[in-house]
């Protein structure tokens, strides 16, 4: 544990901390993502545990931060009593996170900055974070899709902390998806599909995040919240400066339930139904503390059928970009295998896997990548995340999602 004293001035009240807090003996105060209301809270850590601490090995984009501040005083010829009391602070984080689409994605940063964007009702700074949030995952996207869907799978179904962000980044990453490789619509359409689907439940941010950990029944208050938070979502956004007709129209109808093709509607109409069937999966994805959550084949199987149980345009679309079983998932083989999905294949149900569990039911110590393609390693079914006991790495199995096809296969 490398401790780092922080100024208390630079944390942001109201919003998600980028980082966990810890007194001098590096005891956890407040972890990554929570939420300090007043200042008074942070007043009352000081006075019970004295100044307050992050631990700059927790985190790559904290512990360049922390060096890159090192560096600079350097070069500014600053004293040395100077540079070895030196301290992070919001900006430096953010001056970070600002180059980050040059080098491989923080996930777990980038769920903190959507959580942070979706609750900034500041009309000067909101309209920058999202430009960047949606710019960073389009990046990310292009450039390893089947990474970008590996994390944001994987996040979305073995957790439930920062809900309401990662769930907005999976949706939006889907419609990309399925809007560029499948419905080949124009850039400038996928980028406000992308935003519409960003911003989609920006009423009920807190809401969402409060109900991923509810055990008991919704409240009448809960539920009303529920179903108008379309409604107050589009007048929170352009109370937040957004005039774009179709971005606000795919915002107040992704819940609407009309069946059949998309031609025929308008475009905010069908950026609404690709919106709803990705949001569909995600939901029924993602675990909660009264629901335990399908298999991500099952989420994705239920998004293809429309309410008359017909092929839904826009679900199958979402298919062909992700397959059945995309990144991120778990599947069994016949070979009674456990594996996950990292990389989509040439068909919607043919992916490459890297073992899990073997076929004795032990942890693989190896990754063992296989091509589901070949008979005698075929899939069997798709099994639910909270089924498989085995902690994912996501540092070590990024790399295999965007490995080139000469990987060896077993």
């Amino acid at each position: 544990m490398n401790l780092v004293s922080i100024n208390v001035d630079s944390i942001r009240l109201g919003q998600p901390l980028p980082f966990s807090l810890r007194d001098a003996s590096g005891v956890l105060l407040a972890p990554i993502g929570y939420v300090v209301d007043k200042r008074a809270d942070l007043d009352l850590m000081i006075v019970q545990r004295g100044n307050l601490f992050v631990d700059v090995d927790e985190s790559e984009a904290q512990h360049r931060a922390y060096v890159g501040k090192l560096h600079s005083m350097v070069r500014e010829d600053r004293a040395l009593g100077q540079i070895a009391g030196t301290e992070i602070s919001a900006s430096d984080l953010d001056s970070v996170r600002d180059n980050s689409g040059s080098g491989e994605p923080d996930w777990l940063d980038l769920q903190a900055q959507a959580s942070a964007m979706l609750r900034d009702n500041n009309p000067a700074s909101f309209p920058t974070r999202l430009n960047k949030l949606q710019a960073l995952l389009s990046r990310h996207s292009r450039f390893n899709p089947d990474g970008a869907l590996f994390a944001l799978v994987h996040l979305s179904a073995s957790e439930v902390r920062l809900y309401s962000a990662t769930h907005a980044m999976l949706v939006s990453v889907m419609c990309s998806l399925a809007a560029r490789e499948v419905l080949k619509w124009p850039a400038a359409q996928e980028i406000t599909l992308c935003k519409a689907a960003l911003t989609m439940n920006i009423g009920m941010t807190d809401l969402q995040d409060r109900l991923a950990l509810q055990t008991q029944a919704l409240s009448p208050e809960q539920r009303s919240q529920i179903d108008q938070h379309a409604a107050r979502s589009v007048s929170l956004l352009q109370q937040l400066g957004v005039t774009d007709p179709c971005w606000l129209e795919a915002v107040l109808n992704h819940h609407t339930k009309i069946p059949g093709p998309l031609a025929g509607r308008t475009e905010g109409q069908r950026m609404a139904r690709l919106i709803q069937r990705a949001d569909m999966f995600g939901a029924r994805l993602a675990p909660r503390a009264a629901r335990v959550p399908a298999s991500a084949a099952s989420a994705m199987q239920a998004s293809y059928f429309d309410e008359n149980r017909q092929v839904d345009e826009a679900g199958a679309a979402l298919i062909k970009a992700m397959g059945i079983y995309s990144p991120g998932s778990f599947v069994r083989l016949s070979t009674d295998e456990i594996a996950v999905v990292i990389k989509r294949g040439a068909n919607t149900t043919t992916p490459r896997v890297a073992i899990l569990i073997n076929r004795a039911g032990m942890p693989s110590g190896d990754l063992i990548v296989r091509d589901t393609s070949k008979r005698e390693f075929r899939i069997v079914t798709g099994v639910a995340h909270h089924e498989v006991k085995v902690k994912i790495n996501l540092d070590r199995l990024l790399p295999l999602t965007k490995s080139p096809v000469s990987d060896r296969l077993w």
